[in-house]
């Protein structure tokens, strides 16, 4: 453990969890976690191999949006308030939560509107392509179109937050994740969530292995 790392992670949690969905044990040990990975703060690429080694994700664009969805004060690392209050939404949101959470993961340039460029930018390398299609881009297009017109309540061709809430509010299991995986699987979920329920306080150690 570095110098810079707080000496009473108990203290710290007992304040930090206040703000979050973790219990004062789970936030404890997820300060364990941070300062095990860095001092101050962490940086994106530190940040994309948590979320590859302990939540699975592999897409490049997804992992680079879900590191800017944490980091609210936009200075290109996430701070131990950031890691907090990011993971809390992630591992334990409401769906109201996670819905904002994935909006502004699709939302690519931040202006408040999802777009059938910024889905197809997301999802252009995700989806299997038939060898057969002539252009498997246009099979891409289509379902991008048929998705949008299921959303866009107010029929301006993208999708507002307003839009994409109300249609993931009658669809949930469907919608919410429409436009590209930015959550963890209930099962890694559930696994990591326990792992922070049971690691034995007296080790005092947060074991990465």
């Amino acid at each position: 453990m570095t110098s810079s790392a707080p000496k009473s992670f108990a203290k710290m949690a007992e304040v930090m969890h206040k703000p979050t969905h973790f219990s004062k044990l789970e936030a404890e040990n997820l300060l364990r976690m941070f300062y095990k990975l860095t001092d101050v703060k962490l940086d994106r690429t530190k940040f994309r191999d948590v979320l590859h080694n302990y939540f699975n994700m592999t897409d490049d664009i997804l992992m680079d949006r879900v590191f800017r969805a944490f980091d609210n004060d936009n200075d290109s690392y996430i701070n131990v308030d950031e890691w907090m209050k990011g993971l809390s939404v992630f591992l334990k949101g409401t769906l109201d939560e996670k819905i904002k959470y994935c909006f502004s993961v699709y939302d690519l340039n931040s202006d408040g509107h999802i777009s059938r460029e910024e889905i197809f930018h997301i999802l252009k390398n995700s989806l299997t392509k038939q060898p057969t299609e002539e252009d498997p881009d246009e099979g891409v297009k289509d379902l991008i179109d048929q998705t949008i017109r299921r959303m866009d309540y107010d029929h301006d061709g993208r999708l507002s937050l307003h839009d994409y809430k109300t249609a993931v509010e009658a669809e949930p299991v469907l919608l919410l994740q429409a436009f590209g995986i930015c959550l963890p699987s209930d099962e890694v979920r559930e696994k990591f969530v326990k792992r922070l329920q049971t690691i034995d306080e007296a080790e005092r150690k947060f074991r990465l292995a």
